[in-house]
């Protein structure tokens, strides 16, 4: 064929029919080839068994789950855990799997029983109910290995799966240990702060006793009490001390007059001076302000009178106490009186003194409440939040517990075997039909191949269409084609109107 001239259809067609044996014989020696491999690779066999991941019987929001982890991230952790060396040796040793890599090192032998090995999550179709679809899905995994041995196979596949199942276990249990052995460490020590900030509580409170804020209304009550207790005793106190002061006037005009009696002198003299002076100090009195200046004056002449009376009074009898058993009754009642009236006094000036001590501290506690109110929230906060931080892992802990007893009675998440290891009765590589296939399309891709590279090779000049476009010469008539004239019986005749292909060089 000469290139660089454009094609179309036909061209393309005529080719094949020009070409077909180089086209048919790779397309029917490809399929064989294929299927021959086939039979001359060594078949592998796949065993898969499918684990179910089933919910919890109790629901998460009575007891949630200690293992928060999604499927992925779990299977990923189970994973690495089985193909570890430790675990696949023993499966390797046991049926005596890869024979050439052992001999080479036992890590190489690993390695391909890690490659044999796929772990893949599934989702699960969901029913139809009501003529729509149900969204639910129910997690699970396959777990599949890929050996020579059917049988064997299948036997690895099963342990497989049961190293699965039981790491499940083990890490949920172990999860949920780990979970409650930790939280009762911060536990341990969130008690041990919140007894700390207990005893401060207690020690301030102990040290503010009466001054804490929770009680500064009964201070006021108390205080308004006091006040009014020590209104009262002050009043009683000087209603005795009067008391005592007209007993005392009493007593003296008593005295003077038993005593003039005893003297035969009468003291009228000076009693009725004093009578008089005391009449005209209630006129001025009447009449004037205190700081008048007769006032003062007659004030203390009265006084001067007073002191007079009392001291010719004690002249005349010094041992007055002595003799007071054979004083008039009278005498002796004032005396009696005068002597209460003072008993009154002390004991009215101490209760008075007591109630101005409690009024003082009191008042000292409710000067004092702002203070310590600011200083017992923040000891107050502290400690609520300590309490809080503490029950809330006690609450985690409870929680904890209660998952690991539903691990401990299958009853959390558990992996439940949908179906068991498979024997597979026909190998997983390599697929005859594959091969075959591929085989097939091999031969095709070659056949095509060769036709147009024959095609290629070729240099002959066909139609009038390729005298025109390479010798660029009109085409003035055509040569109809004409049996050979050695009459072989390969020749083929062309059809009628169609001219013999021209041999020439491009």
């Amino acid at each position: 064929m000469v290139s660089h001239r454009e094609m179309n259809l036909d061209d393309y067609l005529a080719i094949l029919r020009r070409r077909i044996r180089w086209f048919l014989l790779p397309a029917v020696l490809g399929p064989l080839l294929g299927y021959a491999i086939t039979l001359a690779l060594t078949p592998r066999y796949t065993s898969t068994s499918l684990i179910l991941i089933e919910q919890p019987t109790v629901p998460d929001s009575v007891v949630p789950s200690s293992n928060n982890n999604d499927l992925f991230t779990r299977l990923a952790t189970m994973q690495e855990q089985i193909l570890s060396r430790n675990r696949l040796q023993p499966l390797i040793e046991r049926y005596d799997l890869y024979r050439d890599a052992r001999q080479r090192s036992m890590e190489d032998a690993v390695e391909q029983m890690r490659d044999a090995i796929k772990v893949q999550p599934v989702q699960f179709a969901s029913t139809v109910t009501n003529g729509a679809s149900s969204n639910r899905e129910v997690p699970g995994f396959s777990i599949s290995f890929t050996g020579n041995n059917a049988r064997v196979a299948q036997q690895v596949c099963s342990e497989l799966t049961t190293m699965f199942m039981d790491e499940n276990i083990k890490q949920q249990e172990q999860t949920a240990q780990n979970t409650t052995d930790f939280l009762s460490a911060q536990i341990a020590d969130a008690k041990r702060k919140l007894d700390e900030q207990e005893a401060k509580l207690a020690e301030f409170k102990r040290q503010h006793l009466g001054a804490l804020p929770d009680e500064q209304q009964s201070n006021l009550q108390i205080l308004t009490g006091l006040n009014t207790q020590l209104a009262a005793a002050s009043e009683a106190l000087n209603r005795a001390q009067q008391d005592k002061a007209y007993a005392q006037a009493l007593l003296q005009q008593q005295w003077a007059a038993w005593q003039a009696a005893i003297s035969g002198e009468s003291p009228a003299t000076l009693q009725d001076q004093l009578k008089k002076e005391q009449d005209e100090l209630a006129v001025l009195e009447a009449r004037y302000t205190p700081d008048y200046p007769d006032v003062i004056k007659l004030k203390h002449d009265i006084a001067e009178l007073q002191k007079k009376i009392l001291a010719q009074a004690a002249h005349k009898n010094p041992a007055a106490p002595a003799a007071s058993a054979f004083e008039p009754p009278q005498i002796q009642q004032l005396r009696a009186q005068l002597r209460q009236d003072e008993e009154i006094i002390r004991a009215e000036t101490r209760e008075q003194a007591r109630i101005e001590r409690q009024i003082r501290n009191y008042e000292a506690r409710v000067q004092m409440t702002p203070l310590v109110e600011q200083q017992f929230k923040e000891l107050t906060l502290g400690h609520e939040t300590a309490l809080e931080f503490y029950n809330k892992l006690l609450a985690s802990r409870n929680q904890s517990q209660m998952s690991a007893d539903l691990q401990s009675r299958q009853q959390g998440e558990t992996f439940r075997v949908l179906d068991s290891a498979s024997l597979p009765l026909e190998p997983s590589f390599p697929v005859w039909w594959q091969f075959t296939l591929g085989g097939l399309g091999a031969g095709v891709a070659l056949g095509l191949m060769l036709a147009f590279f024959r095609e290629y090779r070729d240099k002959s000049l066909r139609d009038e269409r390729d005298i025109a476009f390479y010798l660029e010469l009109p085409t003035l008539a055509l040569v109809p084609s004409l049996d050979p004239p050695n009459g072989r019986r390969g020749a083929r005749k062309a059809p009628p109107g169609k001219p013999r292909a021209l041999k020439a060089e491009a």
